[in-house]
């Protein structure tokens, strides 16, 4: 790549290898137009752009690659991306028509992976090692150990149990006694043995509750609930439905700190007869996600477009408390970069708590071949 590629890539912060998509080409005219003394740029500009076009010809008369893809949890800020790399077009420049499915927890969207309903899910990390490890154990084997982790959409977990201070919910030990409601088959209630033997708490002298997942909030805004097991980034939405009302966010992240957060999954039967349709989703998914933490309100925007019932504002606020989780610690690494010593540390940590049986290495869930057109962080 020559200085004038690497400056038009680098300043508008899409970091696409090989061809320019749209983002790319508006950005070119952008400089072309600010920079016109510049001859180099201006070629360059001219250059991106027949080549585009050129690229748009021969895909219009290629028919594009459909795939499914399900949300780790409905549709939110958190979310966002998947509609933001559709928006903007990331998918059609790899060659695919992406249908984004609301998903609904974990068990469920791996469900509808194994049953072909799906060719990427993304559910949290925690429960794929307890399912995977499950399945390892003789347990609906099939489905259980029929899917690979490819890449990491958040770096820690954002698993929490989420209160309003009205409660009387203040740490760890107002929980026993008390009422927590959770989605079906989600991660909070699977490893809240684990997180209340890191607390000290007695987790047998806590109820739970299994509701629809837009239940969660209401129950605890009226009183119904003490307490529901959500992401640590549903904070703004709680607060808002509660009327500014003061909150309390217990993340399991400060008794787990190993644990990573959400991740994509694939079918393993798609890496091995479709590596490249992975390559080609994988990256444009993470180019989304990149997009989505530099552009939190236009995220919002997008995904209010695509899912009117959503509250802008909310969800503009998710993302931008989103981008900590997403950004790899190490710079230079790309967006979606799996540290395999966390892995390994999740693992442990598991089996200490007695979720999962030994057995599993990160080898066998993660494959990490897949981030070749993942966005990369210069810091």
């Amino acid at each position: 790549m020559t200085f004038d590629d690497t400056f038009a890539v680098s300043l508008f912060a899409f970091p696409r290898l090989g061809k320019a998509g749209p983002i790319m080409q508006r950005a070119l005219t952008l400089s072309r137009r600010r920079f016109g003394a510049l001859g180099a740029l201006t070629a360059l500009s001219a250059f991106a752009v027949d080549g585009c076009t050129a690229d748009k010809s021969r895909r219009s008369t290629t028919s594009l690659d459909a795939v499914t893809y399900l949300t780790a949890f409905g549709a939110n800020g958190r979310e966002a991306h998947a509609w933001v790399a559709d928006a903007k077009g990331l998918f059609a420049e790899q060659g695919l028509k992406v249908t984004i499915a609301l998903g609904a927890a974990g068990d469920v969207n791996n469900q509808l992976l194994a049953a072909d309903k799906a060719q990427f899910a993304a559910v949290d990390a925690s429960g794929a090692f307890v399912r995977y490890a499950t399945g390892l154990a003789g347990t609906d084997t099939e489905v259980n150990t029929g899917f690979q982790i490819v890449a990491a959409l958040q770096q820690s977990t954002l698993l929490s149990i989420m209160a309003l201070q009205r409660s009387g919910i203040r740490n760890p030990g107002d929980l026993p006694g008390r009422t927590i409601v959770g989605a079906s088959g989600a991660a909070p209630q699977k490893l809240f043995p684990a997180y209340a033997k890191l607390a000290h708490i007695d987790e047998t002298r806590v109820t739970w509750k299994t509701v629809q997942l837009n239940q969660l909030v209401p129950l605890v805004v009226s009183g119904k609930a003490d307490a529901a097991a959500q992401y640590a980034l549903g904070e703004p939405s709680l607060r808002k439905a509660a009327h500014g009302a003061e909150t309390v966010v217990l993340p399991y992240k400060r008794y787990m700190p190993e644990l990573l957060g959400t991740v994509l999954t694939t079918q393993k039967k798609l890496i091995a007869q479709k590596p490249d349709l992975v390559r080609r989703f994988t990256g444009a998914l993470l180019n989304g996600l990149n997009y989505s933490i530099e552009h939190p309100a236009e995220a919002a925007a997008i995904l209010v477009a695509a899912q009117p019932s959503q509250d802008r504002e909310v969800a503009a606020q998710e993302v931008a408390l989103m981008k900590p989780y997403v950004v790899p610690q190490n710079a230079g690494a790309v967006i979606g970069t799996i540290n395999p010593q966390q892995v390994t540390g999740s693992i442990s940590l598991l089996q200490s708590v007695s979720l999962i049986k030994p057995g599993m290495t990160a080898g066998d869930i993660v494959n990490d071949g897949f981030l070749g057109l993942a966005p990369k962080r210069v810091a």
